[in-house]
């Protein structure tokens, strides 16, 4: 007598998704420290043209990590009330996993976030970064250029990057970005990470700056040609972007002040700021501004 066989169920295996590739490098920096300035010379480096490439093409070459049309269309039907912190940071892996979607080798983002986590999410996920670059400005001279930025007072500015709990609200075309005090930014991007980093000094730029740009432009895995790096540095010169604001406009100024391209200079501070706020930035920043020779 034969047995009736056993009824069976079929298993349906997924497919396995493919590990992302680690292809974010991180262009990072506290505001008004030189992250535009690094971007106008790649885009000149990298399109190696005989003209200066324009200063509103520059967000080809290097998208943020922070633009609001972004988050939006990663969101799709979902409520996506930007203006909720919670929200902004539950979209976040999905917009960064959207970046890496492409499959290039490598993807330039930049971030004015500290690399730490927000409410429990890390905002500079290691498995989805190829490196990063960061460029830091004496913050005695950054400070003005930030508080002309925010439109407020050097004195509140001051107050402002000394606290822990700085960040940029969403407005309508960025959602909120974490900073953290300055020394604790500065200290969390120049940390031993998992991957190879490199940190630029904005002073080394303007005096150095066939060393400087050359280390990015190595750092980046693209060949160094002395002449081609001459003629991008030329064409990314405050003086260049100056003058093109001036006749075209630049996108990514806020309004806040009437031109982004204010003062390319170092060392402003010593005409600009009271005895008072000098001495309170440098007391409240001392070990990092000592640690990079800013003291």
């Amino acid at each position: 007598m034969s047995k009736t066989p056993k009824k069976t169920s079929a298993k349906t295996t997924r497919p396995a998704q493919p590990t992302p590739k680690a292809s974010i490098v991180w262009l990072a920096s506290y505001p008004k420290s030189g992250n535009t300035w690094t971007r106008i010379f790649l885009a000149n480096y990298l399109m190696n043209t005989r003209e200066p490439v324009s200063i509103n093409q520059v967000h080809r070459f290097g998208m943020g990590d922070s633009i609001a049309k972004t988050y939006r269309m990663v969101a799709k039907d979902e409520a996506a009330d930007l203006e909720d912190v919670n929200v902004t940071l539950r979209l976040r892996d999905r917009v960064l996993r959207g970046i890496i979607g492409n499959g290039a080798d490598v993807n330039l983002v930049k971030t004015h976030n500290i690399r730490s986590a927000a409410y429990g999410t890390d905002l500079i996920p290691a498995k989805y970064t190829r490196s990063s670059v960061y460029i830091m400005r004496n913050p005695l001279d950054m400070v003005l250029s930030y508080a002309r930025h925010y439109g407020i007072t050097a004195a509140e500015a001051i107050d402002v990057i000394g606290r822990s709990d700085n960040a940029n609200a969403s407005d309508t075309s960025t959602v909120w970005q974490f900073l953290g005090s300055w020394s604790e930014h500065v200290n969390s991007w120049t940390a031993d990470a998992p991957y190879p980093s490199l940190v630029l000094r904005y002073e080394d730029m303007l005096n150095k700056p066939e060393r400087a740009f050359g280390a990015l432009v190595q750092h980046l895995g693209v060949p160094l040609d002395p002449e081609r790096l001459q003629r991008a540095i030329r064409f990314s010169s405050f003086d260049e972007a100056k003058g093109q604001e001036a006749k075209a406009g630049f996108a990514e100024n806020p309004g806040k002040n009437k031109t982004f391209f204010t003062s390319g200079k170092a060392g402003g501070w010593k005409d600009e700021l009271s005895d008072d706020l000098v001495a309170k930035l440098r007391t409240e920043h001392h070990d990092t501004m000592k640690r990079f020779g800013y003291l």
